[in-house]
């Protein structure tokens, strides 16, 4: 049961930063001017969309503390890496963006990473 907090880590990771790319995509480019930056930058501090994904790093970071409270950390922290195959698929869903070859071979040793690091 204990495996939920690392699973929740996880869960509100990626949401976190799906959300990011999404909002931040639809607001368009970061302008050039230093001023455009920060005036871009203030607006996306106050769209509630930025704030949730926000408030999932928080989330993520107390479902982290209670995963290691649980586990040892090198048996915990390979499990986040997960996050990157689950964005990139998610990339794809959401963001039409292109999920290449060396990016298949690259998640595929992380998963095998995983499994292997896991074993106790």
């Amino acid at each position: 049961m204990a495996h939920i907090y690392i699973f929740l880590t996880i869960v509100f990771t990626v949401f976190g930063q799906v959300v990011m790319k999404w909002q931040v995509s639809a607001a368009g480019p970061l302008p050039n001017d230093l001023s455009g930056k920060m005036l871009f930058l203030f607006r996306m501090l106050l769209n509630p969309w930025v704030i949730s994904s926000f408030f999932c790093a928080f989330l993520a970071s107390l479902s982290w503390m209670a995963a290691v409270s649980k586990f040892p950390i090198n048996y915990a922290y390979p499990y986040m890496s997960l996050s990157f195959v689950i964005v990139l698929l998610l990339s794809q869903v959401f963001f039409h963006e292109q999920i290449t070859l060396y990016k298949i071979i690259g998640m595929s040793l992380i998963v095998a990473g995983v499994v292997i690091g896991s074993q106790k």
